[in-house]
């Protein structure tokens, strides 16, 4: 192909992509409908991602789908009174593709796969989100939800509590939103509202509150009401502690976002969410290193059997730590983390077995603190009951992330030049490292690589929307 038709294909595909943008919105505002090709999002995606998320549809299928194959099926999509779903039109085209020649079916076709969606009656009420705390995983939360800002949107945040509330505080919230050392700038607009003590980010209008105990709010006051308390300070863990929420007018529900002590339910979304119950009234989403690994580790289990296991967190720090050497309670942590690899402890390795029962007592674990700010990984080594190979095991992780009931929970990667600043904002609970895969008779070493801040988040959003009963339907099945 000449320099010109290189140019030519791709101002083709950037017009298309842009020619797209408009649909997708308005399918998402208006209707509730979620487009993604094989997984990945393209809600409020930029032309870019939308060209990028096609091309990786020949790691699905081996071979491309272009632009202009896809464009119809959004087309005919906009057209069709579809509603509250998430529809992939990358597997609807290249199904489609396979059998057809020409756009005339399209609707037809479309009408048929999404019967389920046409029509669907959208009766569930929106539900009011709080967001107690207001870290890295709090602002990487109202991030999520507020990209989902629109009509059909059925998760509202309208209130983060903090400690505090000094001269300074709310525009100094509203910057640490703004702006991010790690994920980047926010997309789109943050403004303050100093008289009403409120910030409006995209049209959301967020209430700001101040407490220092979860039981001190009334959020009636502010017209909440029937609300997720969603804990992210990670101070109280028990029932006891956790329950102050459920003292607060307005509050209904509580999620914590850090591993719960007791008989709450940890949960690993895309494991165990089948496990929530309309009475349950307050639930964990387990820590980060947890949702990372028990989904594959289920994968795992379901093919081989483990016999045991050992997990090695490799971590980045987290704030819990010291920038220099200094006092702190637990050992070893008061040492400078940007300047140490810091030996620590982790309870994923046993927490799995409250999210995958089935692995109780197999697994033990550590973990090592590493100078990044973000993006971990687990080495993960088993005795498996069956023998496999490097290739076979790659394999079947591959079918895994691309076609099981867990591709939104795992990822797979066979570039040799991966590292993790690469991973930064993935939306997977872990990513499978296919070149560093050991496996020899019944051992087998896997690598997996996980956005411990923002792949935890996305994990969050999920056990929200299951315990609100906001789950939707995707569709092709």
């Amino acid at each position: 192909m000449s320099a010109d038709k290189h140019l030519q294909s791709w101002q083709e595909r950037f017009e298309m992509a842009e020619a797209m943008q408009p649909l997708l919105g308005k399918l998402y505002r208006n209707q509730g409908v979620e487009v993604v090709v094989y997984g990945k999002p393209l809600l409020n995606a930029s032309t870019i991602e939308i060209i990028k998320a096609h091309r990786l549809v020949r790691r699905h299928v081996g071979e491309k789908l272009r632009l202009r194959e896809s464009f119809p099926f959004v087309q005919a999509l906009s057209k069709l009174a579809v509603k509250q779903c998430k529809v992939d039109i990358g597997k609807l085209a290249v199904n489609y593709w396979r059998d057809h020649t020409d756009v005339s079916e399209i609707e037809n076709y479309m009408a048929k796969e999404l019967a389920d969606a046409i029509d669907h009656a959208d009766d569930v009420a929106p539900r009011d989100v709080v967001l107690y705390g207001f870290g890295r995983i709090g602002r990487l939360l109202a991030r999520l939800l507020i990209e989902r800002t629109g009509r059909s949107n059925k998760l509202r945040l309208r209130a983060i509590v903090l400690r505090g509330g000094k001269k300074g505080d709310l525009e100094k919230r509203a910057s640490l939103l703004r702006r991010d050392s790690v994920h980047g700038p926010f997309n789109g607009s943050v403004e303050v509202d100093e008289e009403s003590n409120a910030i409006i980010a995209n049209g959301t209008y967020i209430q700001v509150i101040y407490a220092n105990s979860p039981d001190e709010v009334d959020y009636t006051k502010y017209d909440i009401s029937d609300a997720l308390v969603v804990d992210n300070t990670g101070i109280w863990k028990d029932e006891a502690g956790l329950g102050l929420h459920l003292k607060s007018p307005g509050a209904s529900k509580v999620l914590l976002t850090a591993p719960a002590k007791g008989a709450i339910k940890n949960i690993v979304y895309g494991v165990n969410e089948g496990d929530i119950t309309p009475e349950d009234i307050i639930v964990s989403a387990a820590s980060c290193t947890t949702n990372a690994i028990t989904p594959v580790l289920k994968a795992v289990n379901d093919k081989y059997g483990i016999e045991n296991g050992h997990v090695e967190t490799i971590h980045s720090y987290t704030n819990d730590q010291n920038l220099i050497d200094n006092y702190h309670t637990a050992d070893r942590r008061g040492r400078s983390a940007p300047l140490n690899m810091v030996i620590t402890e982790t309870g994923a390795a046993k927490a799995v077995a409250k999210a995958l029962p089935v692995l109780a007592g197999k697994l033990t674990g550590n973990a090592i603190r590493v100078p990044t700010p973000n993006v971990s990984m687990a080495i993960i080594s088993m005795n498996l009951n069956a023998e496999t190979s490097k290739d076979e095991l790659n394999e079947y992780l591959k079918d895994t992330a691309l076609q099981s009931p867990l591709q939104n929970q795992i990822d797979y990667t066979d570039s040799t030049e991966i590292v993790s600043s690469d991973l930064v904002g993935s939306r997977y609970a872990g990513v499978i490292d296919s070149q560093a895969t050991i496996a020899e008779g019944k051992r087998a070493i896997l690598y997996v690589w996980y956005d411990n801040e923002f792949g935890y988040s996305c994990q969050v959003v999920g056990v929200m929307q299951t315990m609100l009963g906001l789950t939707t339907l995707s569709l092709p099945a």
